[in-house]
């Protein structure tokens, strides 16, 4: 009987607690908690993502590259679509029948319950028409975001476009991105994704049955706000971009200018270019079509992607690197009879019959002799076996950052070629060879691949005097303008100082001197040092290529220029890159107009000739009727 009533007992507890239990969980939902009212509520509250504007991206001065532009994305939820007037509809946002009805179907696989987009980024003109209206068209509603917009239409390589996530990005975002969120695909807005894209935000809106919004719920509580990315300030310098894009109007080629005390890069110039507005709106897709099938490739970013042989440039290079090994010195002399033997038979021609010259003469007149001497003297006389030896020159060159990819902070660079002994050996079928087997890199031909950015970061080297800062074109991220501490890190081209006096002394000849191959380019007051190089081209005429800093003294501005199937470097890029130097350190330009002009003129795609100027007689240094200068180099 006892053991009866204990059971009894237990039974009544075990129910007491249960109710017990179920009474404090319905106070917990019904009085403290909101979460059941929520779930209640949902199917009359809409959330809405905010977008966050992207960071504005502004130039080295603070004037703007990229600024943002509010837009509107048509909205659907199509199991709230009601019968209306589908031609009125379609006249409103600038589609045909055939196009509503495609995209009615995609929302409606996507889900009928979910809200899709239905038609991206109507303007504010096509908005304020349709705002009118929208209570007409049930299930469709305007959902707010920003897109880029450029406002001097320049640098569309350096600041890259975004579009659209695919599955891919969203998988791969860990949750970050949903359908119809956009990221950076090219150029800046790639590799500084994460800091320019911002924080998305929540609202929640409260609609009535004919899907109108009538006012936020619960007063904003469950809201979170978009936070706008990091602002970011460009190394460009607006007015040289924009003069340089000019500059390089039909022709093929680019232009890189770099701060050599910083690394920071002045000017990025990809040509053929593209108005980057042309990425941004309802025909991107068709714009983007018409530049990808473009001959011409304007949305290859050469740059970083284009690698030449760097041809007589190269001389500058060969010069430091076999007096760092000793091998040749400021009052080392050759004699050049207008090429030189190597080999059994074999001749390589030089620009000129160049008697005795030295080292300073040799990079002033550009003697292919010469540094055909002195690649022999670094490769079979070293005291060594020539593969080895090779290696060691493989490894010095090297150091200057050519044959790998300098890591700017852009995607898609390229490591050039600079061909290794294995490379070599090889192709001979053996080890067993000397300076004869790969003489053309002692002029910058043969095998050897160079960006022009690697181009102009020799130059910063040399204006250095023998130390680099990583290229880059951002210089300060946001409102502590922080600076990332690559940036700030000296590399070494492990070449003494004491090397490079003679070769400055030799550059500043080359544009400063009468018999320099460059002197047509000397720009008045101010010490240009340079180097022309006129690159073989397998595929048609050769290119031309200039590179240089300035001025001698506490250098500003290091520069590469290549203008493809041009010829010599003296008769383009070096114009280019004296007309750009001056315009940055001096702030205006002081030639002739006539200089400028022939320049802006000239038409060097494939396939066109060249424009010559109806009258030349605003500048004595053109033959009449001509398009060359009337002292240009062979070289």
């Amino acid at each position: 009987m006892n053991s009866f009533f204990a059971r009894k007992f237990v039974v009544q507890g075990i129910f007491i607690v249960i109710t017990l239990i179920l009474l404090t969980r319905l106070f917990y939902i019904q009085v403290i908690s909101d979460e059941y009212i929520l779930s209640a509520e949902n199917n009359v509250i809409r959330r809405l993502p905010i977008y966050p504007a992207r960071g504005v991206v502004l130039d080295r001065n603070a004037k703007i590259l990229v600024q943002n532009e509010p837009v509107y994305d048509l909205m659907i939820i199509p199991l709230e679509v009601k019968p209306f007037d589908t031609l009125e509809f379609c006249k409103l946002i600038g589609i045909d029948k055939k196009g509503f009805d495609r995209r009615f179907k995609k929302a409606r696989s996507y889900s009928p319950y979910k809200a899709s987009i239905f038609e991206k980024q109507l303007s504010v003109q096509i908005y304020a028409a349709l705002q009118e209206k929208l209570s007409n068209f049930a299930g469709f509603f305007v959902q707010n975001r920003t897109v880029r917009r450029y406002p001097d239409s320049i640098a569309a390589h350096f600041l890259g476009y975004i579009g659209e996530v695919n599955q891919k990005v969203i998988e791969n975002s860990k949750g970050f991105y949903n359908q119809g969120d956009y990221h950076g695909i090219t150029g800046i807005e790639r590799s500084y994704e994460e800091l320019l894209r911002g924080r998305r935000g929540v609202q929640n809106l409260l609609v009535d049955a004919l899907n109108r919004p009538k006012g936020t719920y619960a007063d904003g509580k469950y809201d979170t706000v978009a936070v706008a990315g990091e602002q970011m300030i460009s190394s460009l310098d607006k007015d040289l971009q924009k003069l340089g894009e000019q500059l390089m109007k039909n022709k093929i080629g680019s232009i890189v200018a770099i701060e050599p005390s910083s690394g920071e890069i002045l000017s990025f110039v990809s040509s053929p270019g593209y108005d980057p507005n042309l990425m941004v709106g309802r025909q991107r897709g068709n714009n983007y079509m018409t530049l990808l099938n473009d001959k011409y490739k304007p949305m290859f970013v050469r740059p970083i992607q284009a690698e030449y042989p760097p041809g007589s440039i190269f001389k500058v290079v060969n010069a430091l690197v076999a007096q760092q090994f000793g091998m040749i010195d400021e009052n080392t002399y050759f004699f050049c009879p207008g090429g030189y033997r190597y080999g059994r038979s074999s001749f390589m021609g030089c620009t000129h019959v160049h008697g005795s010259i030295g080292l300073k003469g040799s990079i002033t007149e550009s003697c292919n002799t010469y540094y055909g001497y002195t690649y022999a003297r670094m490769i079979d006389k070293a005291g060594m076996r020539p593969i080895n030896a090779y290696k060691k020159w493989h490894s010095a060159v090297s150091a200057f950052g050519i044959g790998t990819a300098l890591g700017i902070d852009l995607p898609g660079e390229r490591n050039g070629l600079l061909p290794s002994a294995e490379f070599y050996t090889k192709r001979f079928r053996s080890d067993r060879w000397g300076s004869a087997f790969t003489i053309s890199l002692s002029i910058g031909q043969g095998e050897l691949g160079i960006t022009p950015l690697q181009m102009a970061n020799v130059m910063a080297i040399v204006a250095n005097r023998g130390f680099y800062y990583k290229p880059h074109l951002i210089k300060a991220i946001g409102e502590k303008r922080v600076i990332r501490e690559e940036f700030l890190k000296k590399n070494s081209a492990g070449i003494d100082p004491k090397f490079f006096d003679v070769v400055i002394d030799g550059m500043s000849a080359v544009v400063n001197q009468a018999s320099g191959t460059a002197w047509f380019s000397k720009i008045p007051d101010i010490e240009m040092c340079g180097k022309t190089g006129t690159v073989q081209n397998p595929n048609g005429k050769d290119h031309s290529v200039f590179v240089a800093f300035a001025p001698r003294k506490n250098p500003k501005i290091a520069i590469a220029v290549v203008v493809e199937n041009a010829g010599f470097g003296a008769t383009w890029s070096a114009p280019i890159a004296s007309l750009l130097v001056e315009k940055y350190i001096n702030k205006k330009i002081t030639r002739p107009k006539a200089y400028m002009d022939r320049l802006l003129e000239a038409n060097l795609l494939p396939g066109y000739e060249k424009i010559i100027r109806k009258s030349d007689s605003d500048s004595s240094n053109y033959k009449k009727g001509t398009t060359q200068p009337k002292k240009i180099s062979n070289e």
